[in-house]
C-alpha cells in the first residue's frame, strides 16, 4: 500500500535534516518505494503493514538516527486524497490553506483554540470530513493568534500541518 508519513518540525527551529538522510532512514526501516517530497518532511512510500505500526516503526527510527523526539503521520493514499478533495476553501492568491493532519479527534481541538483566539479578516476554520482546514492571509499564518497557539508544546505530539498545495504534490508522487 502506498503512505505518505508527514513529518512533524523538520527544518524549523534548528530540527535540520536532508531529505536523502531521511530517506535512508525509512529504507533501513524497511519501507520501499521511498521518496520526498518538499524539504517540509513529506516522505511518500510503500509497504504491507498498517499505518498505526508504521507510526511506531518510523517514528522510533528517526529518533534514534536524528537524536530527537521525532512525530510524524501516516495516511495511506486514499485519506491523502481526502485532504485534497474536503478542502472547503476556494483558492485565493492572497489567502493561504492549511490541512491539519494528526492524531484522532485533533480537529475538535483545534477548532476549539480557533473559535477561542482572535482572528484577522478572511481568516477561517472548519472541520469537513474529520480534517480541520484554516484559511490564512498570506503573511499572516505566524503572526496571527491561532498561528501562535500552533506551536504549543502541549500540542507537539498531536498534529502538523500544510499548506493544501503541499497535498497535491504529495499526490502526485503517489501515483
Amino acid at each position: 500500500m502506498n503512505y505518505c508519513a508527514f513529518l512533524r518540525g523538520v527544518n524549523v527551529k534548528g530540527t535540520n535534516m536532508k531529505m536523502a538522510d531521511v530517506c535512508q532512514v525509512f529504507k533501513d526501516a524497511g519501507m520501499k518505494e521511498v521518496t520526498s517530497v518538499l524539504a517540509s518532511g513529506n516522505i511518500v512510500f510503500s509497504s504491507d503493514k498498517k499505518a498505526e505500526d508504521l507510526k511506531k516503526i518510523l517514528e522510533k527510527a528517526m529518533s534514534d538516527h536524528f537524536s530527537y523526539e521525532a512525530f510524524l503521520f501516516v495516511r495511506s493514499q486514499e485519506e491523502t486524497e481526502r485532504f485534497r478533495s474536503s478542502n472547503p476553501f476556494t483558492k485565493n492568491d492572497d489567502l493561504h490553506i492549511y490541512a491539519f493532519v494528526g492524531n484522532e479527534n485533533v480537529e475538535n481541538i483545534l477548532m476549539q483554540e480557533f473559535e477561542n483566539a482572535a482572528k484577522t479578516e478572511n481568516e477561517k476554520a472548519e472541520i469537513i470530513n474529520d480534517i480541520f482546514y484554516w484559511q490564512v492571509p498570506k503573511g499572516n499564518t505566524l503572526d496571527s493568534t491561532f498561528g501562535k497557539i500552533l506551536g504549543k508544546k502541549s500540542l507537539k505530539d498531536q498534529f502538523t500541518s500544510r499548506n493544501i498545495n503541499t497535498f497535491e504534490k504529495v499526490l502526485k508522487k503517489m501515483e
